[in-house]
């Protein structure tokens, strides 16, 4: 029998809105940095691949150190709640430098861009890491952590939305075409608001189920279990693979309609359809209850590859509508995937807890690693073809680097979707599920 639901209202939603907080600057960095360093701030193609992969590497160790910090944390509020008190401030402050355009030389600005945009990558995944690690300590019931997880995945994509319509917007309206000016106030403003919410989850959620015998165990020990822990190395690399995907698509859209539909005014107006998501992750919680979280993601899986084939079929025909149409379907299935992310993570925690390792922080640093990892491949991959292709920023593109863009826009998120759905079947999920109710 499943047991009795532990939260209220105020603490899942707050738990939400810490989700909401983190997009607000990491939308930014995922859609617009790579634009804002090539066509605003003045690098290269190739200096902003370069430090791109820099940065998602030294994220990639940064997760795994956050991960530890978080499993050998002692204090009265828990293992992974205070470090949405701790790291709050300092993320928000490296967000806003991270847009800041100093009066430097060539030199100097390449710099600034790698102590600003490191620190940042440091700090976010210092509040978002906790947002995983702590879900299946605040609830034993399996129908309440998935609604935790939509209520998480709903407030994400919401902000990811608003963030994707707006920014460019705001950007306009806050420089009055000095976009340097833009997008820093309009950072400032996402980075304030992202202050007042991640402090607002610390105030009201608890972690309530930490088992003394099984956390803080020996790295030899945790490091045995993430081996024997198979649905977690399979969801790990789902994971890495989709935002792969995301980083790829996502950091070229504003270049296609920028350079192959000559209107950038459009980018608002393609993000919008994005909404769809929210459908995909309210679908969940019927889906989830129906089919199980696995067939549930796969499904998912076929929907957005699907919406990126009609999108495909839209750029290859030149036709906006159907572009629109693969957008919207597309992130129906987006909804679907990435709001199961946390959830199936906080699966396989539990499924080390059956193991009888307690490691939250180790196992939920898989979800900034495959964020990390992702993007640091997403943006090597974007500018790196982009330097290959001759790319000139705010200029008539050659037709090399207009294939290149329609490349990245449309085929290789298509065929990393095919990749994506093959891994996932091999997620074993009754074994995990039978071991759980086992332990």
């Amino acid at each position: 029998m499943n047991k009795p639901w532990q939260t209220k209202w105020p603490e899942r939603i707050s738990y939400g809105l810490s989700d909401a907080a983190d997009n607000l600057v990491f939308q930014m960095m995922t859609t617009y940095l790579l634009f804002f360093y090539t066509d605003v701030y003045g690098l290269s193609a190739s200096a902003a691949a370069i430090l791109f992969i820099v940065a998602r590497l030294a994220d990639v160790v940064e997760s795994l150190i956050i991960g530890l910090m978080i499993d050998r944390t002692h204090s009265k509020w828990g293992k992974s709640r205070p470090f949405f008190l701790w790291y709050a401030l300092p993320y928000v402050i490296f967000a806003i430098l991270t847009f800041v355009t100093p009066p430097f030389g060539d030199t100097g600005k390449l710099i600034w861009a790698y102590v600003t945009y490191l620190g940042l990558g440091f700090f976010y995944t210092a509040v978002n890491l906790p947002i995983t690690s702590i879900l299946p300590t605040m609830t034993q019931n399996e129908s309440e952590m998935t609604l935790l997880g939509v209520i998480r995945q709903f407030g994400g994509s919401s902000v990811q939305i608003i963030v994707a319509v707006f920014t460019l917007p705001l950007v306009a309206f806050f420089g009055h075409g000095n976009q340097q000016q833009g997008f820093l106030l309009t950072i400032a403003l996402f980075g304030l608001i992202s202050l007042v919410l991640i402090l607002n989850t610390f105030i009201h959620v608890r972690e309530r189920f930490t088992n003394p015998e099984k956390s803080h165990q020996s790295w030899s020990a945790v490091s045995k279990m993430l081996r024997q822990n198979k649905p977690w190395l399979v969801i790990s690399t789902v994971i890495l693979l989709y935002w792969l995907t995301t980083a790829i698509k996502n950091q070229t859209t504003i270049y296609y309609f920028k350079y192959i539909q000559h209107s950038e005014k459009l980018v608002p107006l393609a993000n919008g359809f994005t909404f769809a998501a929210l459908i995909g992750v309210v679908l969940i919680i019927k889906g989830a209850d129906i089919w199980g979280k696995k067939a549930t993601m796969q499904r998912g899986i076929l929907t957005a590859g699907s919406g990126q084939l009609v999108l495909t079929l839209g750029v290859m025909t030149n036709q906006l509508g159907i572009i629109f149409a693969g957008i919207l379907l597309n992130a129906v299935g987006g909804g679907l995937i990435i709001g199961l992310v946390s959830i199936m993570i906080a699966d396989t925690i539990r499924y080390g807890m059956a193991l009888g390792i307690q490691a939250e922080g180790i196992l939920a640093s898989t979800d900034d690693f495959g964020v990390n990892v992702g993007l640091g491949l997403g943006g090597l991959v974007t500018a790196g073809l982009f330097h290959l292709s001759g790319y000139v920023a705010n200029h008539q593109q050659n037709v090399a680097t207009q294939h290149t863009i329609i490349l990245n826009y449309a085929w290789i998120p298509l065929t990393l979707y095919i990749v994506m759905f093959v891994v996932l079947w091999f997620y074993n999920e009754k074994e995990l599920q039978a071991t759980i109710k086992g332990a």
